[in-house]
């Protein structure tokens, strides 16, 4: 098996030709012999480098509109060639076959020209077949060959080349190889999730080609990497690297904020708002927001909807938090948080977001379609004799996107446009709504008057009966029990209002 090869042939056909120019210069001034096709073979020649034609290798020209030009015996014989076996040596000669020792090609932008709108004559003519083909066969014979799919692999190949006198090395080769390979089936993947769109098979692929080391997972003894591209998320202004439990929360915080339309500030917790309030200036918001659960509030992570200015700032400032989040600031703020270097101060970016979610499960992978459902008052249908009011019909629809963003199971107090509690996580609805209703006292909050949010129905009437003793006056929740009635019936007993909406809001 070989190990350090001089290069003395190389195919070069790109679509990008930035950052090219050094890496040819360097190999036509170690006497390499150049192919190469189109336009690629017209950047060559404009250095003031020989080139030749691939079509002169061939014999034959470029065809069907350009989507047959290296398929050909001679390009992927001079690729696929053992060195080292006597049979494809005497082969290659008797064919007149160079060896092509190097083969830099990368791929048409398929994904770009999907996610630019194209029409479907456009997207198909992007996928490619010669520059995949040509990927595929260097890659697999990379113990003679080498193989750049990346203009980001052109600095480590020409620092390789010019430390080397145009060697490479096995083990180089084999890691170019890897990443072609990765650069392959990454292309193939986009292609196969684009056609999967109606009427899909059920098989799931996913590729990420970015990847950010994250200090530690969930707890310091745990690994962690996040695969996305946080960049075109987010602009940090100031702080600390994300961390796992960061990033989760950061998702929840965003998935929240977007349920809202006015001018609303919310505090996360372990992916749970702890306070939230939409009020006509953002520094009311972040005021009223705090005032929910100051306690839980430490530590915790911030976001609105709205630009935050100095005298948002301010306030801010006066609390110890890790991130926040807004889609604008004023300098004066920034430079106030900036004071505390670990602060970490996003600005968020116009992203479409994924409308689905996966996570590993047991030994597989489970997905489904994001929880992107909200019912407003119009998808609210009053089962009780008595009719919420204007008012109530409105914090129930704030009540119900919180409660939806809620760890299950759940119950969310909602007094005036502001989240006064919740119950989280608990294994009975009715923990979860003497929670709240005891959390709500100790903050200094009235229940009295306050409508309430149930993520599911009730199975029995015990939660009607205790929010109607705390003076709740109006609940919503989604219906479906087999005992519905009875839930019914007990509110007509108290003098609540009730609505069910026929959507449920697990949240597991």
């Amino acid at each position: 098996m070989s190990q350090s090869i001089k290069i003395k042939n190389a195919l070069i056909s790109v679509y990008y030709k930035d950052g090219l120019a050094p890496l040819v210069e360097l190999l036509a001034a170690q006497g390499v012999q150049l192919f190469s096709t189109g336009g690629t073979e017209q950047f060559i020649k404009d250095l003031n480098l020989p080139v030749t034609a691939v079509e002169d290798l061939t014999g034959y020209p470029s065809i069907l509109g350009g989507r047959v030009k290296t398929l050909h015996p001679k390009v992927f014989g001079g690729i696929l060639n053992r060195r080292g076996l006597e049979g494809d040596k005497q082969q290659i000669a008797e064919y007149e076959i160079p060896e092509i020792d190097l083969v830099i090609v990368d791929l048409y932008p398929f994904e770009e020209t999907v996610k630019a709108g194209g029409t479907a004559e456009e997207i198909i003519e992007k996928i490619d077949i010669g520059g995949i083909s040509l990927i595929r066969a260097a890659a697999k014979n990379f113990n003679d060959v080498v193989i750049i799919a990346s203009k980001n692999d052109y600095p480590t190949l020409q620092a390789q080349l010019e430390a080397q006198n145009g060697e490479t090395t096995l083990a180089q080769r084999k890691s170019f190889a890897k990443t072609a390979f990765h650069t392959s089936s990454h292309y193939d993947t986009a292609i196969f999730n684009y056609f999967n769109q109606e009427e899909p098979l059920d098989v799931f692929k996913q590729s990420v080609t970015q990847a950010k080391a994250l200090r530690y997972g969930e707890n310091p003894h745990q690994g962690g990497v996040f695969y996305g591209d946080l960049d075109a998320m987010f602009t940090k202004l100031n702080g600390k690297e994300l961390s796992y439990n960061n990033l989760v929360d950061v998702d929840a915080a965003v998935a929240l904020i977007d349920e809202f339309e006015d001018p609303t500030f919310a505090i996360l917790k372990h992916t749970n708002a702890c306070g939230i309030a939409s009020r006509p200036t953002v520094k009311q918001a972040w005021i009223d927001s705090l005032a929910c659960d100051p306690v839980s509030a430490f530590g915790g992570v911030l976001i609105t909807n709205v630009e935050v200015d100095l005298a948002t700032a301010e306030e801010i400032n006066n609390l110890f938090f890790e991130v926040l989040i807004a889609p604008s600031y004023q300098p004066e703020a920034v430079e106030l948080f900036s004071k505390k270097k670990n602060r970490v101060i996003l600005q968020r970016n116009e992203v479409e977001l994924s409308k689905k979610q996966f996570k590993t499960l047991l030994n597989g992978v489970i997905e489904q379609d994001k929880d992107l459902i909200i019912e407003g008052p119009e998808q609210m249908t009053t089962v009780t004799d008595k009719a919420p009011t204007e008012q109530e019909l409105k914090d129930l629809y704030f009540a119900n996107k919180i409660v939806k963003h809620t760890k299950s199971n759940t119950i969310v107090l909602v007094k005036d446009d502001v989240l006064i509690a919740s119950g989280v996580g608990q294994t009975s609805r009715v923990d979860a709504l003497r929670q709240a209703i005891e959390k709500a006292a100790s903050f200094g909050f009235s229940v009295k008057g306050s409508a309430m949010a149930s993520d599911a129905f009730f199975p029995f009437p015990d939660c009607v009966e205790i929010a109607a003793e705390a003076g709740i006056t109006a609940v919503l929740q989604p219906g479906g029990s087999i005992k519905d009635a009875d839930s019914v019936a007990k509110a007509n007993e108290k003098g609540i209002a009730m609505v069910t909406t026929g959507v449920r809001h697990f949240k597991h």
